[in-house]
């Protein structure tokens, strides 16, 4: 066979093995890569290696091999400062979606093989990496999110028709009320390339004039919202903190229940019996408001709401993770300074230090249940034979130390579907 007609194989060896099942690790490993899939997975006298391949070599001992990170919720939207009422105000959109080119690079850069934009230029910058553009994550996006009228989506600081995207240039929802505003809106949505839809049924932090705990949407216009996505094969993500909009997102099959502030006994009750739910708290963006919000120039309101919440929530998600049931992991990061792409591995520790989290669990959240709430598990999320190659190299333990996964110096390695997307490996590859 000639060089040129030679399969062509990656051979990562040596490592410690985290493959994102929550299994224990195990040592000395060696994954075949083929393609863009992962071809096997084991030990050096498990896996047969094909004689008559073209091989890369990765030297991973010493080192911990494990699933791309994902970002189960953030926004693509490229802030520049974090004085962000301003910013909408004055800074052409343009502007946010160049620098979020830069923003994709530094999640890649990160480990961050795979993320879900909850309303964002994420519709447009995945096209652009598709077609070899740019480089960054895989992307999911929502792009434009769906919100009742004075809902959390609707930006009561503007002018209402520079709010809704359907007649501004400015405007990042889809105002919708009523039954067939809100299939309409759903239909708008994968019109402009949604790949699910991303709706606001409760109040938030950062908006200006209601509360968390405040329910939005009604049941039918869930339902509706709902239908429509499952009409096209796709599914719903709901910014949900209070406690009656859980329920209402649990009875009408919405998929992820992102934030989740108050949670009670009946809500994990109700999601334990639907089974697939998906639970995506954000406590890094609560966090840092907490700690640096005020500083950094966030409205007095946003201060007071982000410390108001932030022990309740830490609790509660420590409740959900204890029922058992799915936590994925997620910043809810934006690109600001205070919230700046590349550093969402905080939200791993996070997970640790205040919820009763495992380092292995974190992981789990940040893998395999990452997977389950982009509705990728069949594709990524572990390192199986048969999925996507989404593996990264880092020089250090997590399991030990679950804060190396923030120092980007640490991750030597960056691989997205079979491609070596990163290289800082001491040693060159070899072939």
């Amino acid at each position: 066979m000639s060089e040129k007609g030679k399969r062509k194989i990656t051979v990562i060896r040596g490592g410690n093995l985290i493959d994102g099942t929550g299994a224990k690790p195990k040592k000395d490993s060696i994954i075949i890569v083929e393609g863009t899939r992962i071809k096997a997975v084991g030990k050096e006298d498990e896996v047969k290696i094909v004689k008559r391949a073209k091989k890369t070599e990765v030297d991973a001992s010493g080192k911990t091999v494990m699933p791309g990170l994902i970002d189960s919720h953030l926004h693509l939207i490229g802030l520049k400062t974090d004085h962000f009422i301003e910013e909408m105000l004055v800074r052409p959109q343009q502007l946010g979606l160049i620098k979020s080119v830069y923003d994709v690079v530094d999640l890649l850069e990160a480990g961050f093989t795979t993320v879900k934009d909850c309303g964002g230029f994420g519709i447009y910058l995945k096209k652009a990496i598709a077609e070899g553009t740019m480089r960054g994550p895989r992307i999911l996006s929502a792009g434009y999110t769906l919100s009742q009228t004075a809902g959390h989506g609707d930006t009561h600081y503007m002018p209402v028709e520079f709010v809704d995207a359907r007649v501004s240039k400015r405007g990042m929802s889809l105002l919708c009320d009523g039954v067939s505003e809100c299939i309409k809106a759903a239909r708008y949505a994968f019109r402009e390339g949604a790949d699910f839809i991303k709706i606001m049924a409760s109040g938030g932090v950062m908006s200006m004039v209601d509360r968390p705990e405040h329910t939005q949407f009604t049941l039918e216009e869930l339902e509706v919202i709902v239908e429509e996505a499952r009409h096209v094969g796709k599914f719903v993500t709901a910014h949900c903190q209070g406690t009656e909009a859980m329920k209402n997102c649990v009875i009408t099959g919405v998929k992820t229940i992102d934030h989740a502030f108050y949670p009670d006994d009946e809500v994990i009750e109700m999601a334990k019996k639907r089974k697939d739910v998906v639970f995506v708290p954000t406590l890094s963006i609560n966090w840092r408001i907490v700690t640096e919000g005020e500083k950094a120039g966030y409205p007095p309101w946003a201060v007071a709401k982000g410390k108001e919440v932030w022990e309740i929530t830490k609790k509660n998600i420590a409740k959900l993770h204890k029922a058992g049931l799915t936590i994925a992991s997620a910043t809810d990061f934006c690109g600001s300074p205070l919230l700046k792409m590349g550093t969402n591995a905080m939200e791993l520790e996070l997970l640790v230090k205040h919820c009763g989290f495992k380092p292995a669990d974190a992981i789990v959240a940040a893998t395999q249940n990452g997977a389950k709430a982009c509705a990728l598990e069949d594709r990524i999320g572990t390192i199986e034979k048969g999925k996507l190659a989404d593996i990264i190299v880092v020089d250090g333990n997590p399991l030990k130390d679950i804060k190396v996964l923030q120092d980007k110096n640490k991750i030597k390695m960056v691989m997205k579907e079979g491609k070596i997307e990163v290289n800082r490996q001491e040693k060159n590859f070899t072939s």
